[in-house]
């Protein structure tokens, strides 16, 4: 059964009615015609659809078409007759010409398959336009998800942050370039993090040429400990720093964007000790 519906769908019951085939696959189709009702009635079913189909765009023939074909018959006809005396007359040898047969069904079927093929075409145009709309859809979701998950993440370190009772809490308090400034930092020696209260975070908003940087003082050498900005976007949450299992001490500084290997002294704003 499945050799009969792979016969079918292969396409060559369509080329044999529009008469594309070699010999001996017109003599297969017809012996497999022949042997199964199922090919017979889908060769008998392409047949109408054909017929049907140029029945319905056949073009009517103009209304004077046939009083021009009368009056051309009634003229080759004296054409004919005085070429007749003359062929008799020089005694030439007549050869009749065989006119070729006119398949005007095969012309509306290839028309039938032209249109098929032009659907075909709009249709996988369309198909392959709602695949790129899907396909940005999909991306997109995967972004909101990239970005949710690093939200989730980030809210769990604020939260383990404020249940570990390992994590110590450090106010840092302004200097005389800053008196009015203050952080608070929690560090956890066991866990070796750091995290900074951006929430409270009051220090002098910095440019976009300068980053604040924190350092951790351990054994009276500076430690950077990265860098973070005062701005509306970054002063909503907590920020995990980089880690540090020791500290005597720590700082803050302006410092050039990106920051430095060093602290600049003059432009410490705020210092907390444990």
């Amino acid at each position: 059964m499945e050799d009969i519906k792979a016969y079918i769908e292969s396409g060559i019951l369509e080329l044999y009615v529009l008469g594309d085939v070699t010999p001996d696959e017109k003599a297969r189709v017809e012996e497999m015609a022949a042997k199964h009702p199922a090919i017979k009635a889908e060769l008998d079913e392409i047949e109408r659809s054909m017929e049907a189909y140029a029945r319905e765009n056949a073009v009517a023939p103009a209304d004077d078409l046939r009083e021009r074909i009368l009056n051309s018959l009634v003229t080759n006809y004296g054409d004919d007759s005085t070429f007749d005396k003359e062929m008799q007359e020089t005694g030439a040898k007549v050869v009749p010409m065989v006119q070729p047969k006119t398949y005007n069904f095969y012309k509306y079927a290839f028309a039938a398959c032209l249109v098929l093929l032009l659907a075909s075409v709009a249709a996988l145009i369309s198909t392959y336009n709602k695949l790129q709309d899907s396909n940005v859809q999909i991306a997109s979701l995967q972004s909101s998800n990239s970005k949710f998950a690093k939200i989730v993440n980030l809210k769990l370190g604020e939260l383990q942050v404020y249940q570990d009772a390992s994590f110590k809490f450090l106010k840092l308090q302004g200097t005389a370039k800053s008196p009015q400034s203050q952080m608070t930092v929690a560090w956890s020696p066991a866990r070796k993090k750091v995290w900074i209260d951006l929430h409270t975070l009051d220090v002098p908003a910095n440019d976009n040429a300068h980053q604040y940087q924190l350092w951790a003082l351990v054994g009276n050498k500076p430690v950077s400990l990265g860098v973070f900005d005062k701005t509306a976007a970054d002063t909503s949450d907590m920020k995990e720093m980089q880690s540090t299992a020791s500290a005597d001490a720590f700082a803050v500084t302006l410092e050039p964007n990106g920051g430095s290997k060093s602290p600049t002294m003059d432009q410490m704003v705020v210092i907390g000790k444990f």
